[in-house]
């Protein structure tokens, strides 16, 4: 099954010496562990992206975009440009799609706030979160008045503590400190660390 054209083996010391390059004796599969991850994904490597992109292609890249994930408008613009011939043209083009609703900051805020509330974030983290997105929270401020922060913060409490009620100070300070990281208001914190198991 030999065939001429496919050598078996790549003969390193014949390869040097007709190169004259002596960097060929660390070419091994561990050699490429010191490259950053992204050196190997070409896709995304600066030095082989397309750019310049301009009309019908810009446009083809921006759907290709938001196909597969949501994206704000402040990301959209910003990634975009990446690859625009001209930024004019990719303000102008993510105003078109987000008047025709291809993008919305509106369900980028929605998705968002479900999947901080799913992660145990409290009102003041979901802010935040949305804040590096350049996202305004005036957007769901209705969602953000209707969760019952108190219970959020209470079965986050009991996930990570249980249901007894701590009467030493450190403990419950321990506990305070934890909500708070996790972007809960101090009414809902104290409420949450003082309520008792069979408190309705």
């Amino acid at each position: 099954m030999s065939d001429p054209k496919f050598p078996k083996m790549l003969d390193y010391d014949l390869l040097k010496q007709e190169l004259n390059d002596s960097h060929l004796e660390s070419a091994t599969d561990s050699s490429l562990n010191h490259l950053a991850p992204e050196a190997l994904h070409f896709e995304d490597h600066p030095s082989t992206k397309v750019e310049g992109l301009t009309g019908s292609r810009l446009r083809s890249y921006a759907f290709a975009v938001l196909t597969r994930k949501e994206y704000s408008k402040s990301e959209l613009v910003e990634k975009l440009a990446l690859y625009a011939a001209h930024r004019d043209e990719v303000l102008k083009l993510v105003e078109e799609l987000a008047k025709e609703n291809y993008q919305s900051d509106q369900r980028m805020a929605e998705t968002m706030l479900s999947s901080q509330k799913r992660k145990g974030k409290g009102p003041n983290r979901i802010k935040l979160a949305l804040k590096s997105k350049k996202i305004d929270s005036s957007l769901i401020q209705e969602e953000l008045k209707e969760t019952d922060w108190n219970e959020q913060a209470y079965q986050l409490k009991v996930k990570k503590y249980g249901t007894q009620v701590e009467k030493e100070a450190k403990l419950k300070a321990k506990q305070i400190r934890f909500l708070m990281y996790r972007g809960f208001e101090m009414d809902a914190i104290i409420k949450a660390i003082t309520r008792k198991e069979d408190d309705i």
